[in-house]
């Protein structure tokens, strides 16, 4: 190893000899990775592939000695520092220009008690991984909607999806987590030890420290009932409004989301995607009047499994390479009006790759008291998505541009808040709205746990110690 110039909290840099590196590379049980080593590119690979950041150090951890030996490192020498779980967030904020990256994604432990129904997962898993151990006990905790997305993230962040209906949100099935605090301790958080920075996991983000496992309440789930109804786009205003009174009759145990997008024979669509967590039978009846209503292109809807239910999304936000940009808020109401400007706007989409979703989110997961976790938007609503993908980053400002507009023709209907971990990465003015009244207290716990604001790179609670 060479001399290293690295990036420094206070934006500027250092130099850190090439035997101070070896040190902390030999202190580790993972590899210490920089650029032109094996395996420097895939590390810091994310999701967008809009994010094409160059850190200096990679420590791609084994085990929490590994992290708890990088956030030491970085202390020591006042490096800036960002974590990488599953790489899934739009910002990207997983990957550091010129500093060090503590990477999590080597940790793929899993460890499913049946009889308990609980599991406890480390870090670097995605939910497809997670999924796949948990259902080979026919068990399931509440993950996202695309199985590439890593399990710390969504979870810190909250956690839409398809099981939030009937058993809440990720977060509310978090039990305990293992983290390495700013200063370097291992320390478990749980209603019962480290209550106060416990609440700050269940959506605070990684504001906190570093999780690096955490232990989720398992639910019985078995085969689902899940598919897609596809409508032409000439019928969006219809179909969005059928969705809409569609959801608000909703049991706990359906989740219906919508999409205005592109099918894979590049036609224009309008889509409603459902799942129902239950008997198949209570399954079928509710979704009839989904199926009966209008004369779609094609019904997907059939009995299948957790797993598979995971990846109904996945094709069309492959992980890598696509080039994307994103705004998000939370809807109260669809109304006419406002689905009037949202369906003309998305028939002129400049990519057949884009789209705008609907998540509804309604039953256990809006029954939460809104102070009860650091996530607090608690009630019947939508998190609507406006997201451009394209492979040409010679087109970027016009995509960038398209989905700024369309955001700002709806952003007068929105409720003011937003899911964090949907929030892009110049939002940081968002960050108050994302969290409403607990904000204060996220502050307080920040300036407790990580007054230096050490962990930054993220959706960041500014410590005002």
């Amino acid at each position: 190893m060479t001399d290293l110039r690295v990036v420094t909290t206070d934006g500027g840099d250092t130099i850190l000899e090439s035997a101070v590196v070896q040190k902390f590379a030999d202190g580790l049980r993972g590899r210490l990775v920089q650029s032109g080593d094996g395996g420097y590119d895939q590390a810091r690979t994310v999701w967008n592939g809009m994010i094409d950041r160059r850190p200096a150090l990679i420590a791609r951890c084994a085990g929490p000695a590994d992290i708890i030996a990088s956030v030491h490192f970085a202390r020591d020498h006042g490096l800036l520092v960002s974590v990488k779980g599953g790489g899934h967030n739009i910002t990207g904020n997983a990957v550091c220009e010129g500093a060090l990256m503590i990477d999590l994604s080597p940790m793929k432990g899993v460890r499913v008690d049946p009889a308990g129904r609980t599991a406890r997962a480390e870090a670097g898993l995605t939910w497809g991984e997670y999924n796949r151990e948990t259902q080979a006990f026919g068990l399931a905790s509440t993950g996202g909607v695309v199985s590439t997305t890593g399990i710390a993230g969504l979870t810190l962040g909250g956690g839409l999806g398809w099981l939030m209906g009937k058993h809440g949100l990720s977060c509310d099935n978090l039990i305990s987590a293992d983290l390495v605090t700013a200063d370097g301790a291992l320390v478990t958080a749980s209603a019962e030890r480290n209550s106060d920075l416990f609440w700050g996991l269940l959506g605070g983000g990684g504001n906190f420290g570093v999780v690096t496992s955490f232990e989720y309440q398992l639910h019985p789930v078995g085969p689902v009932l899940a598919g897609m109804v596809i409508h032409p786009m000439a019928r969006a205003k219809e179909v969005l409004r059928f969705y809409r009174d569609f959801c608000r009759g909703c049991p706990d145990e359906m989740l219906a989301a919508a999409a205005l997008m592109t099918s894979h024979e590049g036609e224009p669509v309008a889509v409603i995607i459902a799942s129902y967590i239950g008997d198949l039978a209570d399954g079928e009846r509710a979704m009839a009047p989904l199926r009966k209503f209008g004369t779609p292109l094609a019904d997907t809807i059939a009995p299948t499994s957790y797993v598979q239910l995971n990846t109904l999304f996945d094709a069309a936000v492959p992980y890598g390479g696509v080039q994307r940009y994103w705004k998000s808020s939370f809807l109260d109401e669809l109304g006419d009006q406002l689905l009037d400007i949202m369906v003309t706007r998305a028939a002129k989409m400049l990519s057949p790759m884009s789209m705008v979703l609907f998540f509804h989110m309604h039953g256990a997961a809006a029954r939460v008291d809104r102070d009860a976790t650091a996530f607090g938007l608690r009630h019947d609503q939508w998190d609507y998505d406006v997201i451009s993908q394209w492979n040409d980053p010679a087109e970027t400002a016009g995509h960038i541009q398209w989905t700024r507009d369309y955001w700002t023709a709806v952003e007068p209907f929105a409720s003011g808040e937003v899911y964090v971990n949907h929030l892009d990465a110049e939002e940081a003015t968002r960050i108050r709205a994302a969290y409403s009244g607990n904000y204060e207290r996220l502050v307080a716990l920040k300036n407790k746990y990580d007054p230096a604001n050490l962990f930054r790179m993220n959706q960041n609670i500014r410590p005002t110690v």
